[in-house]
């Protein structure tokens, strides 16, 4: 890599950097799409803190150059969390980990997703590529590739397993802060969709709810079984009272 012309001592620091190109994304896919994969991954590896999903976050891997800065990427082997003023940027002389992937969405202002950017990640030795084209009609959305002897392979199927991950990603329909439409999900290795963060928070509402009414209706139950009881002293009473009218004591045999 370039890095190693540079003494560590010369390069500068995440601090030093612009954290992003400062370049406005032109679709708000380009942050909701990235947002919604780390924030499930952060319900999926909840017990991890050996990775780091950047969104729209500058990656420096020569401090000559200017930050590459992705939709996302996903960094395995490193840090989740540096220090309580978290990642500036994603420095790789300080990393010493590239990123394992990277995301592209793309929007009607191409940006060489297809071109130069995959290009650029293949020659990096990024493990897997990701394009998604919502624009797409007849061509496939999403297309995911893998790093193999230095060129990008295309993978089929969908959700696409990412062996190195143990993960699969895919699309699906559903509803991430109030958007119904296409969105791309993590995926087990049976092909099950994870939840969201918004479809965890709902189910465990409907669980207490659920555990709420069996409640209720175990108490209707012992309720209702009360009176039942409850009417038949009623009418032993009764019974009782018009033997004793009768001279009849009704305890004896």
């Amino acid at each position: 890599m370039v890095l190693q012309y540079y003494h560590r001592n010369d390069l500068p620091l995440a601090i030093d950097l612009p954290d992003s190109d400062e370049t406005p994304v032109d679709n708000e896919l380009q942050d909701l799409i990235p947002t919604l994969l780390k924030a499930m991954l952060a319900l999926i590896w909840s017990e991890r803190m050996d990775w780091f999903f950047g969104v729209d976050m500058g990656i420096y891997v020569d401090p000559s150059q200017a930050a590459i800065v992705p939709d996302g990427f996903l960094s395995v082997g490193v840090p989740r969390i540096i220090d309580s003023d978290l990642r500036l940027s994603y420095v790789l002389w300080e990393e010493q980990q590239m990123p394992t992937l990277v995301l592209e969405v793309v929007s009607k202002t191409r940006r060489g997703e297809y071109t130069q950017k995959k290009e650029q990640y293949a020659q990096l030795g990024v493990l897997y590529y990701l394009i998604y084209n919502p624009l797409r009609k007849q061509q496939p959305k999403l297309e995911v590739y893998q790093l193999e002897g230095g060129k990008y392979q295309l993978l089929s199927g969908e959700p696409v397993w990412l062996s190195e991950l143990n993960l699969g990603i895919g699309r699906a329909e559903g509803t991430y802060q109030g958007i119904a439409r296409e969105w791309l999900y993590w995926y087990d290795e049976i092909g099950e969709r994870y939840l969201t963060p918004e479809e965890c928070a709902q189910k465990a509402e409907l669980e207490r709810d659920l555990e709420r009414q069996e409640k209720e209706r175990q108490q209707q139950r012992a309720d209702r079984a009360e009176a039942v009881v409850d009417e038949k002293d009623r009418k032993i009473q009764q019974l009782r009272e018009r033997l004793a009218r009768l001279g009849i004591d009704p305890d004896t045999n």
